[in-house]
């Protein structure tokens, strides 16, 4: 399973050029975010977003704007596992996220 993992999706899938790698970040985000149940990649995902140079606070306004969509209980979650990775990171606290 982890060589599929590594070989399709984050091989094949993220090295498509369709999409900058920022983006790809946010489409997989608001996806586990909506599928709920996802901490553990989500984890993984918040990491990859800063990596990738997305701003804790377009990470949190993403995860936000999820609610509206798969709704508040998975974004909650979401949001809660973003915040242990920025608290991990140091970037706490995120300012202008309402």
């Amino acid at each position: 399973m982890g060589h599929q993992v590594v070989a399709w999706a984050f091989g094949d899938m993220y090295a498509r050029p369709e999409l900058p790698p920022r983006d790809r970040q946010l489409v997989t985000l608001g996806v586990l975010t909506a599928l709920g149940g996802c901490e553990i990649e989500l984890e993984v995902h918040v990491n990859a977003a800063l990596n990738v140079g997305l701003a804790p606070t377009e990470i949190a306004e993403a995860l936000l704007h999820s609610a509206v969509y798969c709704g508040m209980p998975r974004s909650i979650n979401a949001t809660l596992v973003a915040k242990k990775v920025f608290a991990e990171r140091g970037l706490l606290p995120i300012t202008n996220v309402a």
